[in-house]
């Protein structure tokens, strides 16, 4: 019977020949994870449960990213809960110092291979399907019994596929890709489904893969994944991983929907508040005149080195403009070292940025970045909803580091081209 990737990979992990869309089925878990905010209610969970190992310490990872460095006493509460528990189990627990955003640090650590099944107590665990694994959010509970008994129950998604097609163009990045086609489908346009790409991927980096798999919750589906190929496996190899087992879809696999996107057609993109469904082309933001209070310039979905670099070349020689606000969040240590080492960050702090340590911070309306009533943003974030960024009378705009940093420059919803 032909099946997905996604479904590929459900069966090998459940030791069925086949499985269907539909079908419920539990599955051997590969790695197991989760962050200072949901990691203490899962921790809580597991003891209810009665248990007092987890499965396997070295698939299983807490991660303090949302509200540290510590915001506060009850943050420092969180995290220390956390510590305690990773301690105790021998799990891998990254401290501040060598901490970054759970989902641009543990690809980057090797922990995650392609062929695996993967769960984390974060709704944007999908950026993970970007080295071909089946990764998906779950709450704290499934978390819990997830860490003690290396398993977890899935009804298997039917599939959306979506073939790309070509090459970006200049300024153009995976940002866009991901925001043009949730304009597409809608925040539930996808509901429950895998979002499974196919065609030219090859013309897409890494990042720009990560950040399209990291939105594919935000229009509603189950996971994102693409192909395993070359760029994977260098990726895979440089940082230390296991090269997994590569699925690919069967030719006759079922599909829910075909999509087709043209990636030279297409535009920067920016999604209007408060849902990321609200695309518009950067003419039309432009023809806006949006003036803006703050950028930022990070996270789990545009955290990366390239990201960095994007940013950084729009801000070289220029300076933020005077009402604006502007914070780069490198995702993690690694990449903030290396933003030192190329010079961007002369460049950052010469433009007038506050530059961060990585943390998830502003993304949440957690701290570092809180917005006032009437203030707006544009943010390489995932999210513009309601309040999502400090007051629920604030807006946020989402966009590529390029756009972000452009619109810096001007203080309005700018293209880099306009510079």
């Amino acid at each position: 019977m032909a099946m997905t990737m996604t479904q590929k990979i459900l069966a090998a992990k459940t030791g069925l020949p086949y499985v269907t869309a539909g079908q419920l089925v539990e599955c051997k878990l590969d790695f197991v994870f989760a962050n200072d905010i949901t990691g203490p209610v899962a921790i809580d969970e597991f003891y209810k449960m009665g248990a007092d190992r987890v499965f396997d310490p070295d698939k299983v990872a807490l991660v303090p990213d949302h509200f540290t460095p510590n915001k506060d006493i009850a943050a420092a509460q969180l995290a220390k809960k956390t510590r305690e528990f990773a301690r105790r189990m021998k799990v891998h627990y990254f401290e501040v110092g060598r901490v970054g955003i759970e989902h641009a640090l543990l690809p980057e650590k090797g922990l995650i291979k392609p062929g695996d099944v993967v769960i984390g107590a974060d709704s944007h665990t999908c950026t993970h399907g970007a080295l071909g694994a089946f990764a998906t959010g779950v709450g704290s509970t499934d978390m819990a019994a997830g860490m003690a008994t290396g398993k977890a129950w899935f009804k298997v998604p039917e599939a959306i596929k979506v073939t790309l097609r070509g090459k970006l163009r200049p300024y153009v990045s995976g940002k866009d890709v991901i925001l043009h086609l949730i304009g597409m489908l809608g925040v539930d346009g996808a509901r429950y489904q895998s979002l499974e790409f196919a065609g030219d991927i090859d013309s897409l980096s890494m990042d720009d893969r990560f950040t399209i798999a990291n939105m594919a919750i935000e229009a509603g589906a189950k996971n994102g994944i693409f192909p395993v190929d070359g760029r994977t496996l260098e990726y895979l190899s440089a940082h230390g991983a296991s090269p997994g087992v590569a699925y690919t879809a069967d030719p006759d696999a079922p599909y829910a929907r075909e999509l087709v996107i043209q990636l030279d057609e297409v535009p920067m993109t920016v999604a209007f508040p408060h849902l990321p469904e609200n695309a518009k082309t950067i003419q039309e933001a432009e023809d806006a005149r949006i003036a803006i209070d703050q950028v930022v310039i990070g996270s789990c979905t545009n955290g990366r080195i390239s990201d960095m670099r994007a940013a950084a070349e729009i801000l070289k020689g220029r300076t933020v403009a005077d009402r604006v606000r502007c914070l780069i969040i490198p995702a993690t240590q690694e990449v903030w070292l290396q933003c030192v080492e190329e010079g961007l960050m002369d460049i950052f702090v010469k433009a007038g940025a506050a530059v961060s340590t990585p943390t998830c911070g502003p993304c949440l309306g957690g701290h570092m970045g809180i917005l006032a009533p009437g203030e707006r943003c544009v943010s390489t974030t995932n999210r513009n909803f309601v309040g999502r960024m400090g007051h629920v009378d604030s807006e946020v705009y989402l966009a590529s580091p390029a756009v972000a940093a452009a619109s810096a420059v001007t203080g309005y919803i700018t293209s880099p081209h306009s510079l």
